[in-house]
C-alpha cells in the first residue's frame, strides 16, 4: 500500500509528543492546516530533509501554522536525533511495535510528508525529498498564513531537486 494521496480523508489519531504533549489532528485542525512529516531517525534522507523542515518551522511559526514531525523511533533515538539536527518543532511519537499512524496513513518510505488542509483533507503527499513537494507546502504555509512566502534555500545553496526515501 503506497501512502495516501491527495484528495484521501486523513486519518484521525492522537499520539504524545517528545516532550509529553497530546497531539489530535482534529483538535489542530481546528485552528490550522497541518504538516505531518513521518520519519525515522537512520533514514539519510530524512537527515537531509528534516533541517529544511525546520527552517519551515521558523519562517511560518509566528503564523500560528502547523508542522509536526512524527517519529518511527523511541524517544530516546528522536531526542538525540532533533539536538543533533537542531530540530525544534514539536515531535510525536509513533508506537514502535505497531505504528499505527504510520500504518493509517499507509507509509512505505520516509520521510512521507502531508499537508493537510482544515477540512482533513490532504492536499499534498510526498514520499522521499522532493523539491518541488517541499517548495509547494512552503508556498501554502505562506498563503494560510496570509504572509509573503520566504525564501527556504540560500543563494548558492546545493539543494536536489530529489533523493528517494
Amino acid at each position: 500500500m503506497a501512502a495516501l494521496a491527495s484528495g484521501a480523508k486523513a486519518p484521525e489519531f492522537e499520539l504524545k509528543s517528545l516532550d509529553g504533549k497530546k497531539f489530535s489532528l482534529s483538535d489542530e485542525l481546528a485552528r490550522s492546516p497541518v504538516v505531518l512529516a513521518f520519519f525515522k531517525v537512520s533514514c539519510p534522507t530524512c537527515q537531509y530533509a528534516f533541517p529544511f523542515l525546520e527552517r519551515l518551522y521558523h519562517a511560518y511559526k509566528y503564523q500560528g501554522l502547523i508542522l509536526v514531525g512524527v517519529s518511527q523511533n523511541d524517544a530516546r533515538e528522536t531526542a538525540a536525533f532533533s539536538k543533533e539536527f537542531g530540530i525544534t518543532f514539536p515531535i510525536l511519537l509513533d508506537d514502535t511495535h505497531k505504528y499505527p499512524v504510520s500504518n493509517a496513513y499507509g507509509l512505505t518510505n520516509v520521510p512521507t510528508l502531508f499537508w493537510i488542509a482544515q477540512d482533513g483533507e490532504i492536499e499534498v503527499s510526498s514520499v522521499g525529498w522532493v523539491k518541488a513537494d517541499f517548495e509547494q507546502i512552503g508556498r501554502k504555509l505562506a498563503d494560510a498564513g496570509n504572509v509573503p512566502p520566504v525564501a527556504l534555500f540560500l543563494p548558492g545553496e546545493d539543494v536536489r531537486e530529489f533523493r528517494a526515501g
